[in-house]
């Protein structure tokens, strides 16, 4: 993807040429700026492109720090955006080489923010800090701004939330952790898959997550063949003693004269 090019010109030459390519600057809008006041570190960002085919994200490991550097927020997840569009699903992708990482540190509240160049796309988490010491995310908002599925069609931004929950929930100096896929919706339009999760919040190690909690489907999934073990166990052993016992009957059955 081009980042950069020499000249202001350059630059609005190519958002010109190219569709769905935009120019960002530091927070200053080009459209009405002279030559001489374009940005000189203008980027060039595209919008999201929906595939109709789903593949599997990039896991990338995100975090947010106070003041002091100190570690408040830690996730580690591959996030795919899921749109619903005349009943026909389309899948995106976000690059955690392209994400930019901002949030808050706070007593009883922490958030995790992860935005695309140009906001494109973003992902806020909310965590709180429950009575009990524990912690988990009560508010998760998407959005996403992508280019149209077809052409002709019109540009069309599609967002979501999920307020006053407890997703993710674990305990102080603990992690929550989701091998399983955490399909999300947050729409009728706009659904958030996490794979591979693992959070904490507020009270984070150095480098380690602290003990991990299993999300439900994980632990079912590790408590089926143990379920599954022991009935087959049960039923040859039934079947065991069921065959002695008979054999026992057919010896007693007989007497020698």
């Amino acid at each position: 993807m081009i980042r950069s090019c020499a000249g202001g010109w350059c630059l609005l030459f190519l958002a010109a040429i190219f569709p769905g390519v935009h120019l960002q600057g530091n927070g200053r809008s080009t459209q009405a700026a002279s030559h001489s006041e374009l940005p000189s570190e203008a980027q060039i960002y595209q919008l999201p492109v929906l595939w109709p085919i789903e593949t599997t994200p990039f896991v990338g490991t995100y975090t947010v720090e106070n003041h002091a550097g100190i570690t408040c927020i830690k996730a580690t997840m591959g996030v795919e955006y899921i749109v619903i569009e005349k009943k026909k699903s389309w899948y995106f992708n976000l690059d955690p080489s392209r994400v930019i990482t901002n949030g808050l540190c706070g007593k009883d509240t922490a958030v995790l923010f992860l935005t695309l160049p140009g906001y494109a796309a973003s992902l806020q988490f909310t965590f709180k800090k429950g009575a009990t010491l524990d912690f988990y995310v009560t508010d998760l908002a998407a959005h996403l701004s992508p280019r149209p599925v077809c052409l002709g069609c019109a540009n069309k931004t599609y967002s979501g939330s999920i307020t006053h929950d407890k997703l993710f929930a674990a305990g102080d100096g603990q992690s929550f952790k989701c091998s399983s896929v955490s399909l999300l919706p947050t729409s009728s339009e706009l659904r958030i898959k996490l794979v591979h999760l693992q959070v904490q919040a507020f009270r984070v190690p150095t480098f380690l997550y602290g003990q991990e909690v299993d999300c439900w489907t994980d632990f079912y999934k590790e408590l089926i063949p143990i379920i599954i073990g022991a009935t087959v166990l049960t039923l040859v052993l039934t079947a065991l003693l069921t065959f002695l016992l008979i054999k026992d009957r057919h010896r007693t059955g007989y007497v020698r004269i």
